[in-house]
């Protein structure tokens, strides 16, 4: 039987094609794959440190899956000297498991440091609870606090930052133990309270970078348009930004959140050289 092709119809059905794909690729291709983002820092020494960091963000942990597993084998593979959990790694004190057996796949020995974002606070979850959960797996929960490591001859102070829109943010607090060093790393969850912080930081604690989450790089991107940022994100969606004199930069993060989809904003983790 052959079929009769009109204008009208290749153009239906080249559109219901073009639907069927974005669809495809919102509900799973963009999920399914992870891009590995890697970047050099600078050293407060102006010199190598031959040290390195991966930036996980965003978890939203539902479950364990295949992909979250071949993640941690990627990342252990990597051996930074440093991972960071910048925030929403869980959205509900039910989901403490979860984390705990993604984190029990992670090298025990990879020093790791967390800090909050909004959704533990939305979720009502247990801080007490989860700092138990991080301490098992040698990771330090910050909490407007700032900790100084050493790492292959080099010190290295990282200042955590409570949420800004969940919790209380404050540099001010943060800074109170800060002790200078060769590498500097902020982890702010939401990128908008960068600004606070580039009006308060010293010359004697400038950053390396400003590492946030939050925005899932717009999680809906339609070609430059985004429908929805999250209170938190200000300006910021994706990708390394100027403020003040100091480097932000924003992660995508690895889940979603309200809506199970991502489109124009592809998961990732990210790795920085210093």
């Amino acid at each position: 039987m052959r079929t009769h092709w009109t204008r009208r119809t290749f153009i239906k059905s080249g559109i219901l094609l073009s639907a069927a794909a974005l669809l495809l690729d919102a509900l799973w291709i963009e999920k399914f794959f992870i891009e590995t983002n890697r970047y050099t820092l600078k050293s407060n020494t102006g010199s190598p440190l031959g040290l390195k960091f991966v930036q996980i963000s965003d978890l939203h942990l539902k479950s364990v899956n295949s992909q979250l597993r071949r993640l941690a084998k990627k990342i252990n593979a990597q051996n930074p000297d440093l991972i960071f959990l910048t925030g929403d790694a869980i959205e509900s004190d039910q989901q403490q498991p979860v984390l705990d057996e993604l984190l029990g796949l992670l090298n025990h020995n990879i020093r790791k440091v967390a800090i909050l974002g909004n959704w533990e606070y939305w979720g009502g979850v247990d801080l007490l609870r989860l700092k138990a959960v991080y301490q098992k797996h040698n990771c330090d929960l910050l909490i407007n606090q700032a900790v100084r490591y050493q790492f292959k001859g080099a010190s290295v102070s990282i200042t955590g930052i409570d949420d800004f829109v969940g919790g209380k943010a404050s540099f001010s607090d943060a800074i109170q133990d800060f002790q200078t060093s060769d590498c500097h790393i902020i982890l702010n969850h939401c990128p908008q309270y960068a600004e606070t912080i580039a009006n308060e930081i010293t010359a004697d604690m400038v950053p390396s970078a400003i590492l946030s989450g939050h925005t899932h790089g717009g999680q809906v991107n339609l070609f430059g348009y985004i429908p929805f940022l999250p209170k938190g994100s200000g300006k910021y969606i994706k990708g390394w930004y100027k403020v003040g004199n100091h480097d932000l930069y924003v992660s995508k993060g690895l889940g979603t959140s309200m809506l199970p989809i991502r489109f124009g904003s592809r998961a990732e983790i990210a790795v920085f050289d210093v």
